[in-house]
């Protein structure tokens, strides 16, 4: 993902693109890259995200709700064993298929989403260190030094790095 992320920023800024907003922006962006093949390539490549993306988010929001809620669960499952866990694959689907009617604007979508993911990430990684360095819940395999040091510094960070995404 950090090579994605690196070698689209160094190729878009080299060719001056540094404000895109919208989908049409992102595939003119490849142009100098694909040629006048630009919007068909990015069109095919969000249509596999979305074939891949889709049923991944829906299955694994199922799952977490279903694991939460004690609700019986898995694909393996026929509709009437599982029928909450099932409808919550659809609920998800439809309102992903609904965001795309909503007007939303994707591009921006995607950015808040991941502010969020990154703003939340250092909680989440407090539990995980929490859970790993105690000893009864990890039935005496508690995390080694060395990874929770790692953790720990990487926790710090991105509590750092969203603090200092308000105060500069």
């Amino acid at each position: 993902m950090f090579f994605i992320i690196l070698t689209t920023g160094i190729t878009l800024h080299r060719h001056g693109l540094t404000h895109i907003e919208t989908t049409r922006q992102a595939a003119e962006a490849l142009r100098p890259l694909a040629g006048r093949f630009a919007a068909t390539l990015f069109t095919v490549g969000i249509v596999g995200v979305g074939f891949l993306a889709i049923p991944t988010l829906a299955g694994s929001s199922a799952y977490a709700f279903a694991e939460t809620l004690g609700w019986r669960q898995g694909l393996n499952r026929k509709l009437k064993q599982a029928r909450w866990f099932y409808a919550l694959i659809l609920f998800s689907t439809a309102v992903g298929v609904g965001l795309d009617f909503a007007g939303i604007n994707p591009v921006k979508a995607l950015y808040w989403t991941a502010v969020i993911n990154g703003l939340l990430a250092p909680f989440l990684l407090v539990a995980i260190l929490v859970v790993a360095a105690d000893k009864k819940l990890m039935q005496g395999q508690p995390s080694s030094r060395l990874g929770f040091t790692v953790v720990a510094i990487t926790t710090i960070a991105m509590f750092a790095a969203g603090i200092a995404m308000f105060v500069f």
